[in-house]
C-alpha cells in the first residue's frame, strides 16, 4: 500500500507545484481520518490542491461554494414532501460525498458552519429526525481566508476543533511560479492527473495507520506536550484531549507514510504545529508583545523533551 500513497502524491505533483510536504500531510490527515484546514488567501492553489486529490483518488466529490446566503440545508439536505405519494423524501446537501470542499467556509453564517459539526464528527447527518450514514472514507477539506479579509469571521472554536490539521500552503518560489505560468499555457495541469487509487484503497491505508504502534514513551511525550500547553505563559487556552488524540492519529499516519511500523518523536514533531496551532489562544499580554500561537507552540517544543526510545 506504500506504492499507492507515493502514487498519489506524485500525481497530486501533476497539478500543484513545489509543495510536496503539504501534499504529503493532507494525505497523512486522509489516512489519519481527519479533516483538513487550508488557511492562505486567495489564489495560492487550494481548490486546485482539492481537486487534484479527489481526482487521484478516484472519490466521490463535491463543492460548495460558502457566502453569506448558503444555508444549513444547502449543506446537509433536507426533506420535501411528494405530492404524488404524500411521503416525505430526503434530497442530500453537498456534504453527502466522499470528499466535501467547503470553499471559504469563514465567508457563511455561524448556523451554516455548525451544520458540518455532526458531520464531521460521527460520519453521519440527522434531518427532520431522520439519520443518513455518509459514505466511508470521508474528508472534509475547508478553506478559508485569513480573519480580517473582507466579508470574513471567525469559527468557533467547536468547529476548529473538529479539523484534524490546519495549514497553509503558501506563495511559490520564483522558480515554482515560473513553472506553474509554463503549465498553464494552454492547458489545465489538472487534466493530467489521473486514478491511481480509490475508495477501497484508502479505507485499507486508514486501516494500516490504525495499527501502527506508538509506545507509553511517545504516549506520555504527546500527554507533556499537551499539558504544557495548558501551563504556558503566553496561552490563554490549552490543547484539549481531542487535540491529543489528533496528535497522537496524525504521528501514526506520518510513521506510516515514512515505512514504520512504530511512531518515532520525531513523528510527533512533524505534525505538532499542524495539529495544536489552530486548538490554543494566546493571552493579551503575549499577543501585545508580539507572540502568535506558532511561537507559543516552538517555546513548548523547546521545554518539553522527547523521550529517547530504546
Amino acid at each position: 500500500m506504500y506504492n499507492k500513497a507515493v502514487a498519489i502524491i506524485n500525481e497530486v505533483r501533476k497539478a500543484v507545484v513545489g509543495k510536496d510536504e503539504i501534499i504529503a500531510k493532507i494525505l497523512m490527515a486522509i489516512l489519519a481520518q481527519g479533516h483538513i484546514l487550508l488557511e492562505d488567501c486567495p489564489g495560492v492553489g487550494k481548490t486546485t490542491m482539492v481537486l487534484a486529490f479527489s481526482k487521484a483518488l478516484d472519490l466521490s466529490y463535491k463543492r460548495l461554494q460558502f457566502t453569506p446566503e448558503i444555508l444549513p440545508g444547502d449543506v446537509v439536505g433536507y426533506t420535501v414532501i411528494n405530492r404524488e405519494t404524500g411521503k416525505t423524501e430526503y434530497r442530500p446537501g453537498a456534504a453527502l460525498c466522499n470528499l466535501f470542499l467547503a470553499d471559504e467556509i469563514n465567508r457563511t453564517s455561524s448556523k451554516t458552519q455548525s451544520a458540518l459539526l455532526e458531520a464531521m464528527e460521527e460520519g453521519s447527518i440527522t434531518v427532520d429526525g431522520t439519520t443518513h450514514i455518509i459514505p466511508r472514507p470521508y474528508t472534509v477539506i475547508a478553506t478559508q481566508n485569513p480573519i480580517g479579509s473582507t466579508g470574513t469571521q471567525l469559527l468557533p472554536e467547536s468547529q476548529m476543533d473538529r479539523f484534524i490539521i490546519k495549514i497553509s500552503i503558501g506563495y511559490p518560489s520564483i522558480n515554482d511560479e515560473v513553472r506553474i505560468l509554463k503549465q498553464k499555457q494552454g492547458q489545465n495541469p489538472l487534466d493530467n492527473v489521473g486514478k491511481v487509487a480509490d475508495k477501497n484503497d484508502i479505507i485499507e491505508m486508514q486501516k494500516s495507520v490504525e495499527n501502527i504502534y506508538i509506545s507509553d514513551e511517545v504516549y506520555e511525550y504527546i500527554a507533556r506536550l499537551a499539558a504544557a500547553t495548558r501551563n504556558s505563559p503566553m496561552i490563554k487556552m490549552g490543547a484539549s484531549p481531542r487535540a491529543s488524540i489528533a496528535l497522537a492519529r496524525m504521528s501514526r499516519a506520518a510513521a506510516w507514510v515514512s515505512r514504520r511500523e512504530y511512531v518515532v518523536p520525531e513523528d510527533v514533531q512533524n505534525v505538532f504545529f499542524d495539529v495544536f496551532e489552530h486548538r490554543i489562544l494566546i493571552n493579551s499580554r503575549a499577543g501585545v508583545s508580539g507572540a502568535s500561537a506558532h511561537t507559543a507552540l516552538e517555546d513548548v517544543l523547546k521545554r518539553v523533551s522527547a523521550p529517547r526510545l530504546s
